[in-house]
C-alpha cells in the first residue's frame, strides 16, 4: 500500500509478464470518469451524425426528389479536383 501511494499504481506481474494493475480508489473513480465522458463525446457525435444523415435523407422524400436526381445523375459528373475512384474508360 505504501509503493501505491507514492506511485499512484502498482503493476503486478507473473513470469515479469504484467497481470494486473491496483490503482487507489480515487485514481479509479477518475478513470470511469474520463471513460463516461468520451463515451457521452461519442454518443454526441453519432447523435449528430444520425441528424445530418436524416436532413440528407429528408430531400429523398421530397415530391420533386426523383426528376431532381434524374437530372443530376444525367448530368456531367463535377470532381472540383478530387479523385474518382473506379475504373476509367
Amino acid at each position: 500500500m505504501r509503493t501505491l501511494s507514492v506511485e499512484g499504481a502498482v503493476l503486478v506481474t507473473n513470469h515479469d509478464q504484467p497481470e494486473a494493475v491496483i490503482l487507489s480508489a480515487d485514481a479509479y473513480a477518475t478513470l470511469l470518469d474520463r471513460a463516461k465522458q468520451a463515451e457521452s463525446r461519442v454518443e454526441s457525435d453519432l447523435a449528430l451524425l444520425r441528424r445530418r444523415f436524416d436532413e440528407r435523407l429528408a430531400a429523398l422524400r421530397k415530391p420533386d426528389a426523383g426528376p431532381r436526381l434524374r437530372s443530376i445523375m444525367r448530368g456531367p459528373a463535377r470532381l472540383r479536383g478530387k479523385v474518382k475512384a473506379g475504373k476509367s474508360y
